[in-house]
């Protein structure tokens, strides 16, 4: 796949070792010219603050990493969500650390919704199980985002009743996305692309280790409103991602449980430590309700239609440009929306459906979409389908 040159020089900080985030940041550089780095020369790093193996570490990308991760992208449903990407979630952007980059597998128009986490044990009583799956489907009718890691257990049935609620929901997974982890989870996941996104910090050929749950287990939290724990153990990785959302902020629930249940034990633990006992989704809403509102409000800041020329500015590319594949995906014209309009229609429609019937690339469509959802002129059916509510008519 060929990628715009900011686009590629982000892709080679991901891929370069030991270059994370923290690292970059140090330099104090604006986010928009991170891209940038690899083309600058090997003097201009230095006094930028790279020292000479950081400097090695950015040339000497791995070509078959680096091919592996450009034939992955080279898929309509496959993108790379770089910090100053519209797409990029932006409870996510807050937290200290924050990926360079996700890779999406899906629509990353779901990244800017409100999200919220369901954790658990992998080794879930059916109680759990069907808690989790109550939780899951009150939360996605009331209009969230359904976040977890794919895990067996609790994470499964999560994404599973989101999916079955026709709702949305966002894998997070601990290795590239070639693969999926836990294999069991194969035709999850694909049901999960076809109406959510997985995604993953991790480049393309990366398989499972040990190190990299605690990483994946910390974009869950930081890109969620608020984490809810449904039976977990003492030693569960459950309750690493309770304490990252703690210490990002986020509110932490836990769902009590039996004193004679060992999974109940971790979630008793996070109730005396100050993680609120929840009982109902709906406890839920009501608590996240302000921060709710302020994302959605974020959100019809990113999408609404540009006042002037100037509210509509991307960013400069690395040699000052403006790139006109930048992300600000509403800086359309009436006829774009209208086309949109005009095969979307009043009976249920796909997505793939408008990519055939208009010149509208998949990105652009998802992205009119949801603005087009916020003003109330389509509706969002489920199963990723969409129809015109009519407003249009009503107005006129």
């Amino acid at each position: 796949m060929r990628l715009d040159p900011e686009q590629l020089g982000w892709l080679k900080l991901v891929l370069a070792p030991d270059l994370g985030p923290g690292r970059l940041d140090a330099l104090g550089l604006e986010a928009e010219r991170l891209g940038c780095l690899p083309d600058r020369s090997d003097r201009e790093l230095k006094r930028l603050g790279l020292d000479a193996k950081a400097v090695r570490a950015l040339r000497d990308t791995d070509p078959e990493r680096l091919e592996a991760a450009l034939a992955w992208l080279d898929h309509p449903a496959h993108h790379l969500v770089t910090r100053i990407d519209t797409y990029y979630p932006p409870l996510l952007r807050r937290i200290p650390d924050a990926p360079l980059a996700l890779f999406v597998n899906g629509d990353p128009g779901w990244l800017l919704r409100p999200q919220i986490a369901i954790v658990g044990s992998r080794n879930a009583t059916a109680g759990g199980l069907s808690i989790a799956r109550e939780f899951a489907e009150g939360l996605t009718r009331a209009g969230l985002v359904i976040s977890s890691g794919l895990a067996l257990g609790i994470d499964g049935a999560a994404h599973a009743a989101a999916l079955d609620a026709d709702g949305a929901t966002v894998a997070v997974a601990g290795t590239g996305l070639d693969r999926v982890y836990p294999a069991r989870h194969r035709d999850l996941a694909h049901r999960i692309v076809d109406n959510g996104a997985v995604i993953s910090s991790f480049a393309p050929g990366i398989g499972p280790r040990a190190g990299h749950f605690p990483a994946r287990n910390r974009i869950i939290s930081g890109m969620s409103a608020g984490v809810v724990v449904i039976e977990a153990g003492i030693q569960s990785g459950s309750l690493i991602t309770a304490r990252l959302a703690g210490e990002q902020g986020r509110e932490v629930f836990a769902v009590p449980g039996s004193i004679r249940n060992p999974m109940a034990r971790g979630c008793h633990r996070l109730i005396r430590q100050g993680a609120r006992l929840v009982e109902s989704p709906a406890e839920i809403v009501e608590e996240l309700q302000p921060l709710i509102t302020e994302l959605a409000g974020e959100l019809r800041g990113l999408l609404d239609l540009p006042a002037t020329p100037a509210a509509g500015e991307r960013s400069p590319d690395c040699d000052g440009s403006v790139d006109p594949q930048g992300i600000d995906p509403q800086n359309r014209d009436d006829k774009e929306v209208e086309a949109l309009l005009a095969a979307v229609g009043y009976d249920p429609t796909s997505v793939d459906e408008i990519v055939a019937r208009t010149d509208l690339t998949t990105q652009a469509i998802s992205a009119m979409l949801l603005e087009l959802e916020l003003q109330g002129r389509v509706a969002a059916l489920g199963g990723g389908r969409y129809s015109r509510t009519g407003i249009d008519q009503e107005t006129n």
